[in-house]
Protein backbone atom coordinates (compact mmCIF):
# COMPACT_ATOMS: atom_id res chain seq x y z
CA UNK A 1 0.00 0.00 0.00
CA UNK A 2 1.62 3.67 -0.33
CA UNK A 3 -0.04 6.35 1.80
CA UNK A 4 2.55 8.78 0.62
CA UNK A 5 2.41 11.86 3.32
CA UNK A 6 3.07 14.25 0.71
CA UNK A 7 -0.08 13.29 -1.05
CA UNK A 8 -1.84 13.56 1.82
CA UNK A 9 -0.82 16.80 2.94
CA UNK A 10 -1.72 18.49 -0.37
CA UNK A 11 -5.17 17.29 -0.37
CA UNK A 12 -5.11 19.77 2.87
CA UNK A 13 -5.10 16.65 5.59
CA UNK A 14 -2.67 17.88 8.24
CA UNK A 15 -13.55 -1.88 20.85
CA UNK A 16 -13.63 -3.99 23.54
CA UNK A 17 -14.92 -1.86 25.81
CA UNK A 18 -17.42 -1.69 29.17
CA UNK A 19 -20.17 -4.05 29.07
CA UNK A 20 -22.71 -3.56 27.11
CA UNK A 21 -25.18 -0.59 27.58
CA UNK A 22 -28.34 -1.87 29.58
CA UNK A 23 -31.53 -2.05 27.73
CA UNK A 24 -33.69 1.12 29.29
CA UNK A 25 -36.56 -0.17 31.50
CA UNK A 26 -40.24 0.79 30.73
CA UNK A 27 -42.58 1.06 27.36
CA UNK A 28 -41.11 1.07 24.10
CA UNK A 29 -41.93 3.21 21.37
CA UNK A 30 -42.95 0.12 19.47
CA UNK A 31 -45.77 -0.19 22.06
CA UNK A 32 -47.03 3.46 21.66
CA UNK A 33 -49.44 4.96 19.14
CA UNK A 34 -51.51 7.59 18.68
CA UNK A 35 -48.64 9.97 19.80
CA UNK A 36 -47.51 13.75 20.49
CA UNK A 37 -44.35 14.46 18.06
CA UNK A 38 -41.12 14.52 19.15
CA UNK A 39 -39.47 17.89 20.03
CA UNK A 40 -35.94 18.64 18.14
CA UNK A 41 -33.66 19.05 20.96
CA UNK A 42 -30.98 20.82 20.03
CA UNK A 43 -30.68 24.79 19.67
CA UNK A 44 -29.39 24.45 16.37
CA UNK A 45 -29.67 25.89 12.76
CA UNK A 46 -26.32 24.49 11.22
CA UNK A 47 -24.96 21.34 9.51
CA UNK A 48 -21.45 21.14 10.20
CA UNK A 49 -18.42 19.00 10.61
CA UNK A 50 -16.15 22.16 10.43
CA UNK A 51 -13.48 21.91 13.35
CA UNK A 52 -14.01 25.98 14.28
CA UNK A 53 -17.36 25.44 15.06
CA UNK A 54 -18.40 26.29 17.91
CA UNK A 55 -20.82 23.62 20.17
CA UNK A 56 -22.67 21.58 18.13
CA UNK A 57 -25.26 21.28 20.24
CA UNK A 58 -26.44 22.47 23.62
CA UNK A 59 -24.66 19.98 26.43
CA UNK A 60 -27.79 20.88 28.74
CA UNK A 61 -30.38 19.14 26.42
CA UNK A 62 -31.99 15.77 27.42
CA UNK A 63 -30.43 13.29 25.24
CA UNK A 64 -31.39 10.09 27.07
CA UNK A 65 -33.06 7.54 24.71
CA UNK A 66 -36.03 6.73 28.03
CA UNK A 67 -36.47 10.55 27.84
CA UNK A 68 -37.69 11.16 25.08
CA UNK A 69 -41.08 11.42 23.50
CA UNK A 70 -42.22 8.74 21.96
CA UNK A 71 -42.25 9.17 17.87
CA UNK A 72 -45.07 10.80 16.29
CA UNK A 73 -47.03 8.76 13.81
CA UNK A 74 -46.76 8.66 10.22
CA UNK A 75 -45.81 6.61 7.25
CA UNK A 76 -42.98 3.80 7.01
CA UNK A 77 -39.73 4.51 7.53
CA UNK A 78 -37.31 1.98 5.80
CA UNK A 79 -33.89 1.00 5.79
CA UNK A 80 -31.93 -1.70 4.66
CA UNK A 81 -28.95 -2.53 6.92
CA UNK A 82 -25.56 -3.62 5.90
CA UNK A 83 -23.87 -6.12 7.96
CA UNK A 84 -25.83 -8.80 10.37
CA UNK A 85 -22.96 -8.76 13.09
CA UNK A 86 -22.17 -6.69 16.07
CA UNK A 87 -22.45 -3.44 15.27
CA UNK A 88 -25.78 -3.63 13.92
CA UNK A 89 -27.18 -5.92 16.53
CA UNK A 90 -25.03 -6.05 19.31
CA UNK A 91 -22.86 -8.26 21.70
CA UNK A 92 -21.60 -8.46 24.88
CA UNK A 93 -18.72 -7.05 24.04
CA UNK A 94 -19.93 -3.22 24.46
CA UNK A 95 -22.68 -0.84 24.05
CA UNK A 96 -23.13 -1.17 20.15
CA UNK A 97 -26.39 -2.29 19.11
CA UNK A 98 -27.69 0.28 15.54
CA UNK A 99 -30.95 -1.85 15.41
CA UNK A 100 -31.80 -1.05 19.03
CA UNK A 101 -31.46 2.66 18.91
CA UNK A 102 -33.62 2.75 15.25
CA UNK A 103 -36.32 0.80 16.86
CA UNK A 104 -36.23 3.23 19.67
CA UNK A 105 -36.55 6.34 17.37
CA UNK A 106 -38.72 5.27 14.96
CA UNK A 107 -41.09 3.01 16.80
CA UNK A 108 -43.39 1.15 14.57
CA UNK A 109 -42.74 3.14 11.84
CA UNK A 110 -39.52 1.26 11.66
CA UNK A 111 -39.24 -1.34 8.51
CA UNK A 112 -36.20 -2.62 7.89
CA UNK A 113 -36.86 -4.16 3.90
CA UNK A 114 -33.29 -5.57 3.64
CA UNK A 115 -30.51 -7.25 5.47
CA UNK A 116 -27.39 -7.63 3.17
CA UNK A 117 -24.54 -10.04 4.36
CA UNK A 118 -22.34 -12.97 3.05
CA UNK A 119 -23.66 -15.21 5.54
CA UNK A 120 -27.43 -16.14 5.06
CA UNK A 121 -27.31 -18.20 8.22
CA UNK A 122 -26.18 -15.83 10.46
CA UNK A 123 -28.63 -12.87 9.02
CA UNK A 124 -31.66 -15.36 9.10
CA UNK A 125 -30.67 -16.18 12.66
CA UNK A 126 -30.70 -12.58 13.49
CA UNK A 127 -34.11 -11.84 12.40
CA UNK A 128 -35.26 -15.07 13.85
CA UNK A 129 -34.46 -13.12 17.35
CA UNK A 130 -35.97 -9.70 16.13
CA UNK A 131 -38.72 -11.72 14.99
CA UNK A 132 -39.39 -13.31 18.19
CA UNK A 133 -39.83 -9.89 19.64
CA UNK A 134 -41.89 -7.05 20.68
CA UNK A 135 -40.23 -5.35 17.35
CA UNK A 136 -41.89 -8.20 15.19
CA UNK A 137 -43.18 -5.53 12.89
CA UNK A 138 -39.93 -4.04 11.49
CA UNK A 139 -38.51 -7.46 10.73
CA UNK A 140 -41.12 -9.37 9.41
CA UNK A 141 -41.03 -8.40 5.60
CA UNK A 142 -37.00 -8.59 5.83
CA UNK A 143 -35.80 -10.03 2.78
CA UNK A 144 -31.66 -11.25 3.08
CA UNK A 145 -29.20 -10.41 -0.24
CA UNK A 146 -25.48 -11.94 0.03
CA UNK A 147 -24.20 -8.04 -1.14
CA UNK A 148 -25.43 -4.83 -2.41
CA UNK A 149 -25.67 -5.31 -6.39
CA UNK A 150 -27.91 -8.47 -5.47
CA UNK A 151 -30.04 -5.96 -3.14
CA UNK A 152 -30.06 -3.03 -5.84
CA UNK A 153 -31.32 -5.55 -8.82
CA UNK A 154 -34.13 -6.45 -6.42
CA UNK A 155 -35.55 -2.76 -6.34
CA UNK A 156 -38.64 -1.61 -7.11
CA UNK A 157 -39.86 2.08 -7.15
CA UNK A 158 -41.73 1.53 -4.20
CA UNK A 159 -38.83 0.06 -2.27
CA UNK A 160 -36.67 2.36 -2.04
CA UNK A 161 -35.23 2.81 1.24
CA UNK A 162 -35.15 6.06 3.11
CA UNK A 163 -31.63 5.16 4.48
CA UNK A 164 -29.02 2.87 4.65
CA UNK A 165 -27.76 1.66 6.95
CA UNK A 166 -23.77 0.65 7.09
CA UNK A 167 -22.20 -2.05 9.39
CA UNK A 168 -19.79 -4.14 7.32
CA UNK A 169 -16.44 -4.69 8.34
CA UNK A 170 -13.94 -2.02 7.03
CA UNK A 171 -12.19 -4.23 4.75
CA UNK A 172 -14.79 -4.24 2.32
CA UNK A 173 -15.84 -0.74 1.80
CA UNK A 174 -13.63 2.85 1.45
CA UNK A 175 -12.02 1.67 -1.41
CA UNK A 176 -12.06 2.06 -5.57
CA UNK A 177 -11.54 -1.36 -6.38
CA UNK A 178 -14.27 -4.45 -7.16
CA UNK A 179 -16.14 -5.84 -4.11
CA UNK A 180 -14.45 -3.84 -1.75
CA UNK A 181 -16.34 -0.53 -2.94
CA UNK A 182 -19.31 -0.61 -1.29
CA UNK A 183 -19.90 3.21 -0.85
CA UNK A 184 -19.03 3.60 -4.46
CA UNK A 185 -21.89 1.15 -5.62
CA UNK A 186 -24.60 2.48 -3.85
CA UNK A 187 -23.70 6.28 -4.33
CA UNK A 188 -23.58 5.34 -8.49
CA UNK A 189 -26.75 3.32 -8.44
CA UNK A 190 -28.70 5.25 -5.25
CA UNK A 191 -27.22 8.36 -5.15
CA UNK A 192 -30.24 10.11 -3.62
CA UNK A 193 -30.69 7.66 -0.43
CA UNK A 194 -28.61 8.56 2.90
CA UNK A 195 -25.61 6.67 3.91
CA UNK A 196 -25.19 5.48 7.76
CA UNK A 197 -21.55 4.48 7.37
CA UNK A 198 -19.56 2.91 10.94
CA UNK A 199 -15.63 3.55 11.40
CA UNK A 200 -13.10 3.40 10.25
CA UNK A 201 -13.73 4.59 6.98
CA UNK A 202 -11.64 1.95 5.77
CA UNK A 203 -8.17 -0.73 5.78
CA UNK A 204 -7.27 0.35 2.28
CA UNK A 205 -5.12 2.77 1.05
CA UNK A 206 -6.23 6.48 2.51
CA UNK A 207 -5.21 7.78 -0.93
CA UNK A 208 -8.53 5.51 -2.25
CA UNK A 209 -10.52 6.49 1.08
CA UNK A 210 -10.19 10.36 0.13
CA UNK A 211 -11.56 9.38 -3.62
CA UNK A 212 -14.42 7.66 -1.98
CA UNK A 213 -14.94 10.86 -0.43
CA UNK A 214 -15.09 12.96 -3.34
CA UNK A 215 -17.36 11.02 -4.86
CA UNK A 216 -19.68 11.14 -2.00
CA UNK A 217 -19.74 14.90 -1.95
CA UNK A 218 -19.55 15.22 -5.73
CA UNK A 219 -23.18 12.97 -5.60
CA UNK A 220 -24.37 15.45 -2.74
CA UNK A 221 -25.40 12.15 -0.34
CA UNK A 222 -25.99 12.88 2.77
CA UNK A 223 -23.57 10.65 5.08
CA UNK A 224 -23.00 10.43 8.81
CA UNK A 225 -19.82 8.35 10.34
CA UNK A 226 -20.33 6.82 13.50
CA UNK A 227 -17.82 9.01 15.65
CA UNK A 228 -20.22 8.31 18.29
CA UNK A 229 -18.01 10.37 21.02
CA UNK A 230 -18.15 13.60 19.64
CA UNK A 231 -21.97 13.45 20.53
CA UNK A 232 -21.25 12.82 23.84
CA UNK A 233 -22.60 15.39 26.40
CA UNK A 234 -19.33 15.89 28.26
CA UNK A 235 -17.28 16.74 25.28
CA UNK A 236 -19.93 19.31 23.83
CA UNK A 237 -19.46 20.46 27.39
CA UNK A 238 -15.75 21.05 26.56
CA UNK A 239 -16.43 22.64 23.26
CA UNK A 240 -18.74 25.12 24.75
CA UNK A 241 -16.05 26.06 27.62
CA UNK A 242 -13.46 26.41 24.92
CA UNK A 243 -15.74 28.60 23.11
CA UNK A 244 -17.37 30.69 25.76
CA UNK A 245 -13.21 31.31 26.55
CA UNK A 246 -12.02 32.22 23.21
CA UNK A 247 -9.02 29.92 23.75
CA UNK A 248 -6.59 28.58 21.69
CA UNK A 249 -5.85 24.73 22.36
CA UNK A 250 -2.31 24.20 23.40
CA UNK A 251 -1.99 21.13 23.73
CA UNK A 252 -4.08 17.49 23.71
CA UNK A 253 -3.50 14.16 25.08
CA UNK A 254 -4.92 11.21 24.91
CA UNK A 255 -4.03 7.82 26.67
CA UNK A 256 -6.06 4.75 25.60
CA UNK A 257 -4.93 1.66 27.71
CA UNK A 258 -7.15 -1.55 27.01
CA UNK A 259 -7.74 -4.45 28.69
CA UNK A 260 -6.79 -7.30 26.62
CA UNK A 261 -7.02 -10.98 28.47
CA UNK A 262 -10.84 -11.24 26.96
CA UNK A 263 -10.25 -10.28 23.29
CA UNK A 264 -10.03 -13.51 21.61
CA UNK A 265 -10.55 -12.91 18.05
CA UNK A 266 -7.39 -13.86 16.17
CA UNK A 267 -7.43 -11.19 14.04
CA UNK A 268 -7.73 -8.65 16.42
CA UNK A 269 -4.25 -9.36 16.96
CA UNK A 270 -3.16 -9.58 13.41
CA UNK A 271 -2.18 -6.12 11.55
CA UNK A 272 -2.92 -7.42 8.18
CA UNK A 273 -6.46 -8.22 9.84
CA UNK A 274 -7.58 -5.19 11.31
CA UNK A 275 -4.70 -2.67 10.55
CA UNK A 276 -3.81 -3.17 14.47
CA UNK A 277 -4.94 -1.11 17.53
CA UNK A 278 -4.70 2.43 16.15
CA UNK A 279 -6.18 2.10 13.16
CA UNK A 280 -9.02 -0.13 14.63
CA UNK A 281 -9.49 1.17 18.11
CA UNK A 282 -7.54 4.25 18.49
CA UNK A 283 -9.26 5.97 16.27
CA UNK A 284 -11.79 7.41 17.97
CA UNK A 285 -9.49 9.50 20.18
CA UNK A 286 -7.86 10.69 17.06
CA UNK A 287 -10.76 11.76 15.85
CA UNK A 288 -11.65 13.54 19.28
CA UNK A 289 -7.92 14.98 19.26
CA UNK A 290 -8.93 16.36 15.77
CA UNK A 291 -12.24 18.00 16.69
CA UNK A 292 -10.88 19.63 19.47
CA UNK A 293 -7.38 20.74 18.04
CA UNK A 294 -8.09 21.33 14.41
CA UNK A 295 -6.21 18.78 11.32
CA UNK A 296 -2.97 17.50 12.24
CA UNK A 297 0.10 18.33 10.19
CA UNK A 298 0.89 14.63 9.16
CA UNK A 299 4.29 15.29 8.22
CA UNK A 300 4.76 16.12 12.07
CA UNK A 301 3.72 12.66 13.17
CA UNK A 302 6.71 10.51 14.90
CA UNK A 303 5.47 7.41 17.53
CA UNK A 304 7.43 4.77 18.75
CA UNK A 305 6.10 1.75 20.01
CA UNK A 306 6.83 -1.69 22.17
CA UNK A 307 6.63 -4.74 19.88
CA UNK A 308 6.20 -8.48 21.04
CA UNK A 309 9.14 -9.46 20.64
CA UNK A 310 10.55 -6.85 23.33
CA UNK A 311 10.80 -7.81 26.97
CA UNK A 312 8.57 -5.29 27.67
CA UNK A 313 5.92 -6.27 25.17
CA UNK A 314 5.89 -10.15 26.90
CA UNK A 315 1.99 -10.33 27.91
CA UNK A 316 1.05 -13.00 30.27
CA UNK A 317 -2.55 -13.56 29.33
CA UNK A 318 -3.07 -13.05 25.41
CA UNK A 319 -6.57 -15.24 24.80
CA UNK A 320 -5.24 -16.62 21.21
CA UNK A 321 -2.30 -18.12 20.05
CA UNK A 322 -0.35 -15.79 18.68
CA UNK A 323 1.95 -18.33 17.02
CA UNK A 324 -0.55 -18.78 14.47
CA UNK A 325 0.34 -15.40 13.48
CA UNK A 326 3.24 -14.09 11.49
CA UNK A 327 5.81 -12.43 13.34
CA UNK A 328 5.99 -9.54 11.42
CA UNK A 329 2.28 -8.84 11.40
CA UNK A 330 1.77 -8.92 15.58
CA UNK A 331 0.34 -5.86 17.03
CA UNK A 332 2.39 -3.87 19.32
CA UNK A 333 1.62 -3.58 22.98
CA UNK A 334 2.66 -0.12 23.32
CA UNK A 335 2.41 2.72 20.51
CA UNK A 336 3.16 6.80 21.56
CA UNK A 337 3.11 9.47 19.29
CA UNK A 338 3.15 13.17 18.93
CA UNK A 339 2.41 15.40 16.16
CA UNK A 340 1.58 19.01 15.68
CA UNK A 341 -1.57 20.89 14.62
CA UNK A 342 -1.83 22.89 11.64
CA UNK A 343 -3.12 25.69 14.59
CA UNK A 344 -0.29 25.25 16.10
CA UNK A 345 -1.27 22.99 19.44
CA UNK A 346 0.54 19.94 20.04
CA UNK A 347 -1.31 16.27 20.15
CA UNK A 348 -0.20 13.06 21.64
CA UNK A 349 -1.69 9.69 21.88
CA UNK A 350 -0.62 6.78 23.54
CA UNK A 351 -2.42 3.21 23.10
CA UNK A 352 -0.87 0.16 25.10
CA UNK A 353 -2.56 -2.96 25.41
CA UNK A 354 -1.43 -3.46 29.41
CA UNK A 355 -5.00 -4.19 31.50
CA UNK A 356 -6.15 -7.50 32.12
CA UNK A 357 -9.72 -7.89 33.98
CA UNK A 358 -13.01 -6.24 31.57
CA UNK A 359 -12.44 -2.04 32.17
CA UNK A 360 -10.24 0.18 30.04
CA UNK A 361 -8.55 3.18 31.24
CA UNK A 362 -9.19 5.64 28.63
CA UNK A 363 -8.43 9.71 29.43
CA UNK A 364 -8.05 12.91 27.08
CA UNK A 365 -6.28 16.21 28.13
CA UNK A 366 -7.29 19.26 26.73
CA UNK A 367 -5.12 22.30 28.23
CA UNK A 368 -5.24 25.99 27.29
CA UNK A 369 -4.06 29.41 28.51
CA UNK A 370 -5.59 29.17 32.41
CA UNK A 371 -7.82 26.04 31.52
CA UNK A 372 -7.20 22.16 31.61
CA UNK A 373 -10.08 19.87 30.36
CA UNK A 374 -9.86 16.14 31.55
CA UNK A 375 -12.06 13.83 29.56
CA UNK A 376 -12.23 10.26 31.56
CA UNK A 377 -13.42 7.15 30.80
CA UNK A 378 -15.87 8.10 27.94
CA UNK A 379 -17.05 4.96 26.57
CA UNK A 380 -18.48 4.33 30.15
CA UNK A 381 -19.36 6.53 32.75
CA UNK A 382 -18.18 9.89 31.17
CA UNK A 383 -17.18 12.65 33.52
CA UNK A 384 -15.64 15.74 32.71
CA UNK A 385 -12.69 17.31 35.01
CA UNK A 386 -11.79 21.06 34.27
CA UNK A 387 -10.35 23.90 36.12
CA UNK A 388 -10.22 27.77 35.76
CA UNK A 389 -7.85 30.91 35.76
CA UNK A 390 -7.03 31.50 39.17
CA UNK A 391 -8.42 28.32 41.10
CA UNK A 392 -6.61 25.83 41.71
CA UNK A 393 -10.29 23.13 42.39
CA UNK A 394 -10.93 20.71 39.71
CA UNK A 395 -15.01 20.87 39.05
CA UNK A 396 -16.76 17.83 37.94
CA UNK A 397 -19.27 17.89 35.48
CA UNK A 398 -21.12 14.59 34.10
CA UNK A 399 -24.60 13.83 32.85
CA UNK A 400 -26.95 10.61 33.63
CA UNK A 401 -27.83 8.30 30.62
CA UNK A 402 -26.59 10.14 27.79
CA UNK A 403 -26.03 7.56 25.24
CA UNK A 404 -24.45 9.11 21.99
CA UNK A 405 -24.88 6.14 19.74
CA UNK A 406 -29.06 7.17 20.30
CA UNK A 407 -28.05 11.16 19.72
CA UNK A 408 -26.07 10.24 16.47
CA UNK A 409 -28.98 8.08 15.39
CA UNK A 410 -31.38 10.31 16.24
CA UNK A 411 -29.60 13.18 14.28
CA UNK A 412 -29.82 11.39 11.28
CA UNK A 413 -33.27 10.44 11.19
CA UNK A 414 -34.08 13.81 11.90
CA UNK A 415 -32.21 15.51 8.71
CA UNK A 416 -33.67 12.99 6.60
CA UNK A 417 -37.06 13.78 7.72
CA UNK A 418 -36.56 17.61 8.19
CA UNK A 419 -33.89 18.66 6.77
CA UNK A 420 -29.85 19.14 6.81
CA UNK A 421 -30.46 21.61 9.49
CA UNK A 422 -32.60 19.93 11.23
CA UNK A 423 -29.71 18.88 13.91
CA UNK A 424 -26.17 18.62 13.77
CA UNK A 425 -24.69 15.35 12.05
CA UNK A 426 -20.84 15.82 13.77
CA UNK A 427 -18.75 13.61 11.35
CA UNK A 428 -19.29 13.68 7.70
CA UNK A 429 -16.96 10.69 5.22
CA UNK A 430 -14.63 13.19 4.53
CA UNK A 431 -13.89 14.26 7.96
CA UNK A 432 -13.97 10.95 8.91
CA UNK A 433 -11.12 10.00 5.99
CA UNK A 434 -8.74 12.39 7.84
CA UNK A 435 -9.04 10.82 10.62
CA UNK A 436 -8.22 7.47 8.62
CA UNK A 437 -4.98 9.72 7.96
CA UNK A 438 -4.20 10.37 10.81
CA UNK A 439 -4.33 6.63 12.15
CA UNK A 440 -2.63 5.55 9.16
CA UNK A 441 0.51 7.87 9.75
CA UNK A 442 1.02 6.71 13.61
CA UNK A 443 1.33 3.19 12.80
CA UNK A 444 3.25 4.03 10.16
CA UNK A 445 5.57 6.45 12.07
CA UNK A 446 5.96 4.14 14.55
CA UNK A 447 6.51 0.93 12.24
CA UNK A 448 9.40 3.23 10.79
CA UNK A 449 11.11 3.74 14.24
CA UNK A 450 10.66 0.01 15.14
CA UNK A 451 12.15 -1.18 11.79
CA UNK A 452 14.95 1.33 12.10
CA UNK A 453 15.94 -0.01 15.74
CA UNK A 454 15.73 -3.53 14.27
CA UNK A 455 18.03 -2.69 11.23
CA UNK A 456 20.75 -0.53 13.71
CA UNK A 457 20.91 -4.06 15.63
CA UNK A 458 21.86 -5.68 12.82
Amino acid sequence: MSFAVANLVRRGVSRSFAPRVAQRAGVSAFLTTGLRATPRRYGVAAFSTKQESTTDFDPEAVTAMDKQAPPSPGGDFRIAIVGAGNINFGSDEGPWNHSFRLEHKLGPRLKVTALIDPSEKRAKQVLKTKCESFVESAYKDTKIFPNAEAYIASLKPGDRPHAIWVGSPPAYRGRMEKNRDLEVVLCRELPDIPLFVEKPVSTGPVDQAFEVADLIKESKTLVSVGYMLRYLKVVQKMKQILEDNNLNVMSINARYIMAYEHTAKLDWWDKTQNCGPIIEQATHFCDLARYFGGEADLSSVMAHSVEHDEPAGQLSKIPVDESLIEPENRIPRVTCATWKFEKGAVGSLTHCVALQGQNYSTELDVYADGHMLRLVDPYNSPILYFRRPGDDHEEIVRYQNDDPFFSEVSNFIDCIEDGPNAAPILSSYEDATKTYALTWAIRMASERTANAKKNSAN
